[in-house]
């Protein structure tokens, strides 16, 4: 588990700048042949257009090829190496298959090198295992859970990230949400015991804007801070609030209005995720 570090005030940056210890990190370098190119598009669309602000710059990394499906049933993997990923929150860990095979996961909380770990409906209930919703124990903390079955892990993969296991009937599982969503799961469909690892992720205090800029965030403009011509917001004498609910350029509102349009799976939603107070 790694502890929060703060740096000394030695300048204004580092003076609420903090970092992670790394001290569960055992390996430095990928595998090469689990990494693939990763391409630059800083928010923009096929045709030039950016449809996702605030997004550029940040620095170079290759993708590391994650296994969200956990296909490899009944075959014993032994935990070789804990490792950083730049491209999510989570630490991610390298596995080695009896059969050889390498395949990298997201490390889960409390599992070390030297660790084995198995996949399928007969695998032990901790951290780590990849079983059937319909084998795992009600109350279960589990995590990379899928929507479908054999498509692979889709939700709840975020660092510290876990759901609960609330109830099973018939040939559906009661699942909470770190939302706060109770949603129905196949009982086909596969989760990984246990909680994701790096827990104290969202902890941590960048310090200054040059970091954000490392991870490829660039500055949000306020609405309030524009002109009339620029946002529905903006304008006015002095410093005004808006004059108006809170909306987006294109004057969607854009605090509090539901934006779910998938009515296909309604029927899978058991309780509405918590309201924000």
């Amino acid at each position: 588990m790694s502890t929060i570090i703060k740096t000394k005030p030695t300048s204004p940056g580092r003076r609420s700048q903090e970092y992670l210890s790394f001290e569960e990190i055992t390996k430095s370098t990928p595998e090469r042949r689990l990494t693939k190119k990763l391409n630059k598009n800083a928010g923009r669309n096929t045709h030039g257009r950016i449809t996702s602000k605030h997004r550029g710059g940040g620095t170079k990394k290759q993708y590391r090829i994650i296994d969200f499906k956990r296909d490899k049933n009944g075959i014993p993997a032994k935990v070789s190496a804990i490792e950083y990923d730049p491209n999510r929150s989570a630490r991610i860990a390298l596995l080695v298959y009896a059969d050889g095979e390498k395949r990298y996961i997201l490390a889960p909380l409390d599992v070390k090198v030297g660790d084995i770990l198995e996949t399928g409906p007969d695998a032990d209930i901790k951290p780590g295992n990849c079983v059937p919703l319909e084998k795992i124990p009600t109350g279960t903390r589990i995590h990379n859970i899928e929507l479908k079955q054999d498509k692979g892990g889709q939700i709840v993969r975020s660092a510290g990230a876990y759901a609960r296991l609330m109830a099973k009937e018939g040939s559906y599982a009661q699942v909470l949400l770190p939302s706060g969503e109770v949603r129905m799961i196949h009982v086909k469909c596969k989760a990984t015991v246990g909680r994701v690892g790096n827990e104290k992720h969202a902890d941590v205090s960048l310090g200054k804007a040059g970091r954000s800029r490392w991870l490829g965030r660039r500055p949000s403009v306020r609405g309030v801070a524009m002109n009339p011509v620029d946002h529905p917001m903006g304008g006015g004498e002095g410093r005004s609030s808006g004059g108006r609910q809170p909306c987006s350029p294109w004057g969607l509102p854009s605090k509090g209005k539901r934006t779910r349009n998938n009515t296909r799976t309604d029927q899978y939603i058991v309780k509405r995720r918590a309201k924000r107070k």
